[in-house]
């Protein structure tokens, strides 16, 4: 989330039914979340935002609570503009403009949102929209009456900003109408003048199935996917206790290091940071730190996973695997591959853990040491 430097209040408007989509549609599933919890982490991400109040039922209500912290919360009415006028109830007296957003509109962008909001503070009132790319005709029983002049007409999008306290003398005065499909209407019914803030059209209210698609085939081109390769090597030593993997191995020597040695978790890691450009462990738990000496290797992991969220990337497969003349490690494949797939908040199907002998060769093939290769994929959401 972005430093604030807040001074608008955020309506999301999110009490449909859903009645065309069978289900309420700010609820759908879009690119694994809620697409609800896409539009109110648009807000949460605009540094003008100081506040941000949700009218969904309680039941949504609930939901959200187990993702945000820090949203207020109203009940929708029996048309939308009741639940503007809900909403904007709960808004912060003292935060000076207020945006109203349909909760179904999950692509809008925080840089469209902070133009909008900026405009509104300096001018009343503005809107986001798009010019209109059809050709629209007026029709009556069936027949074209005449056609519109499309370079002057644009299809208003959400937010809809404005200064507070226009905004409340219009839903006062007007606030009754059950026509009204947006706020901008009421304002204008002020005498004000509303300004248009250029969008685009990513910025769609998904209200078809084909919508969803649409706004499915939109978040994809925002993600990219990155491989890191990452590598460890210690040294055996007899009377040490041996992890790999987070699982601990039952062998007479165990590995020598600064940490607890499971070398598996610092390769994994050093592949995750890799695919980030994060630099690798070293940096994160410098070995020089004498108040890290013996440091649990899932600690490590963990912190690594906190970059990880941080960066709005998930870690889609890993492939380590350890080369080591002793012990035998196959019989722990399985415990292995479980251990790191519940470490990385993974599906154990997308981890791979194998291992390859030395041939006797070397300090590792005479049981002094082992080394693990490892690589991970992230899929990464700019």
């Amino acid at each position: 989330m972005h430093e604030k430097t807040g001074f608008a209040s955020a309506v999301i408007v999110a009490g449909g039914s859903g009645s065309r989509m069978g289900r309420p549609k700010q609820m759908l599933p879009l690119a694994g979340k809620p697409a609800l919890f896409h539009t109110v982490r648009a807000f949460l991400n605009t540094p003008e935002i100081a506040q941000v109040v949700v009218v969904t039922p309680k039941e949504n209500q609930l939901i959200l609570q187990q993702e945000f912290e820090g949203l207020t919360y109203a009940l929708p009415g029996d048309t939308r503009l009741r639940s503007v006028i809900n909403g904007v109830e709960k808004t912060a007296a003292g935060l000076p403009v207020v945006a109203v957003h349909d909760g179904a509109r999950p692509l809008v962008k925080p840089a469209f949102i902070s133009r909008c909001v900026r405009e509104a503070q300096t001018h009343g009132a503005a809107v986001l929209a798009v010019p209109v790319k059809d050709t629209i005709k007026v029709c009556q029983d069936g027949v074209i009456a005449h056609t519109l002049e499309r370079n002057v007409l644009w299809a208003a999008q959400t937010p809809q900003c404005y200064r507070r306290e226009l905004l409340m003398q219009a839903l006062e005065k007007y606030g009754s109408e059950k026509d009204a499909t947006d706020e901008s209407q009421l304002v204008e019914k002020l005498g004000v003048k509303v300004r248009v803030v250029a969008s685009d059209y990513a910025n769609n209210k998904i209200t078809t199935p084909e919508d969803l698609i649409f706004a499915e085939a939109l978040m994809q081109e925002n993600v990219y996917y990155r491989t890191g390769f990452g590598f460890d090597l210690h040294r055996m030593e007899p009377g040490l206790r041996m992890f790999l993997g987070g699982v601990e191995i039952p062998h007479t020597k165990g590995f020598l290091g600064h940490s607890d040695g499971d070398l598996v978790l610092h390769a994994v890691c050093d592949a995750v940071l890799g695919a980030l450009c994060e630099g690798e462990i070293g940096i994160l738990f410098p070995p020089t730190d004498p108040s890290i000496k013996g440091i649990c290797s899932v600690d490590i992991a963990r912190k690594v996973l906190e970059i990880v969220q941080s960066r709005h990337a998930q870690i889609v497969h890993i492939d380590a695997t350890v080369i080591t003349q002793e012990p035998k490690i196959k019989p722990h494949y399985e415990a292995v591959r479980k251990s790191l797939a519940r470490i990385f908040n993974m599906d154990v199907k997308n981890v791979s853990f194998k291992s390859k002998s030395h041939e006797h060769v070397g300090e590792i093939g005479q049981g002094l040491a082992a080394m693990c290769h490892a690589v991970a994929t992230l899929k990464i959401k700019e």
